[in-house]
C-alpha cells in the first residue's frame, strides 16, 4: 500500500487506501477510480471490496482487478470469480499465470509470482475480455493489452523490477489513474503500463540493485 499510494503521489494522482467495510461505501461514492487487489485477503476485506465495487460500477467509474495470487490457492481462486462477476471491473490486470487461472487453466504459480511467460497468455486473455467485457492486461516481459482482438504490447521496463515486491500492484494502480483522464480504457491501460515500463526502464541505467531501484523508480514516475 505505501509503494503504490507513494507512486500514485509522484504521478499526481490523490490516492486512499483502504480495507474496511465500514467506510467502503463513502469512499466509492467519491472516488473517481477503484483499485481492487486483493494481495492481503480476508472475509471482511472482500465484503468490503465487492461493496465499493458495486457502487463504483452503478457509478460507471472505472475499476481495475488485481488478482494477486489467483490460482494459488482455490479461496483466492474464488474471490477473484466473485469479484468479477459483482464487480464487473472494467480492467484486469494480472501475470500471465492469474490471467490463465481466471480464465480455468490450470497452471503452477510460483506464490504471486508467473511460471510462464505473458504471450502463453495470450488466448486466455482474449477469451476472458470477451466473457467478462473487460480490458485485460497481462504483464511480463513484454505486457500485453488486451480487449477481444485488440491487442497491444508494451515491451519496456527492467529485470530489476520483479526484485521488488508490489511492482504489479503499483502498475495496477497506476493504470487507474490514467483510466480517470481517458474515456479510452484501453488506451489508458496501454498508457498507464507504458508510463510504468519507461521509469523502470530509466531507473534501472542508475542502479543495479533493487532497494535503491524502489526509490530511484519513484523519481523517474514524478519525473515523467
Amino acid at each position: 500500500m505505501n509503494f503504490s499510494a507513494n507512486v500514485l503521489l509522484a504521478l499526481g494522482a490523490s490516492p486512499i487506501m483502504s480495507n474496511v467495510l465500514d467506510e467502503a461505501e463513502e469512499i466509492a461514492r467519491q472516488a473517481d477510480a477503484l483499485v481492487v487487489n486483493i494481495g492481503t485477503l480476508d472475509n471482511d476485506s472482500l465484503d468490503a471490496m465487492c461493496r465499493a465495487g458495486k457502487i463504483m460500477s452503478e457509478r460507471h467509474k472505472n475499476i481495475v482487478f488485481d488478482p494477486v495470487g489467483a490460482g494459488f490457492t482455490s479461496y483466492r481462486l474464488k474471490a477473484s470469480s466473485r469479484i468479477i462477476a459483482e464487480c464487473r471491473p472494467t480492467v484486469i490486470k494480472g501475470n500471465a499465470s492469474e490471467i490463465l487461472a481466471l480464465s480455468g487453466r490450470c497452471v503452477a504459480g510460483r506464490g504471486v509470482d508467473s511460471s510462464v511467460q505473458a504471450d502463453m497468455a495470450m488466448d486466455a486473455a482474449q477469451e476472458l475480455s470477451q466473457c467478462c467485457g473487460a480490458v485485460v492486461v497481462v504483464s511480463g516481459e513484454t505486457d500485453l493489452i488486451v480487449r477481444g482482438s485488440q491487442v497491444s504490447t508494451v515491451s519496456l521496463g527492467s529485470p530489476l523490477m520483479a526484485k521488488v515486491t508490489a511492482m504489479g500492484c503499483v502498475a495496477s494502480a497506476v493504470v487507474a489513474a490514467f483510466t480517470v483522464h481517458d474515456s479510452d480504457v484501453f488506451l489508458a491501460a496501454e498508457c498507464g503500463m507504458t508510463a510504468v515500463g519507461l521509469a523502470g526502464q530509466r531507473a534501472a541505467g542508475l542502479t543495479r540493485a533493487p532497494g535503491s531501484f524502489q526509490s530511484l523508480f519513484i523519481d523517474k514516475v514524478y519525473e515523467l
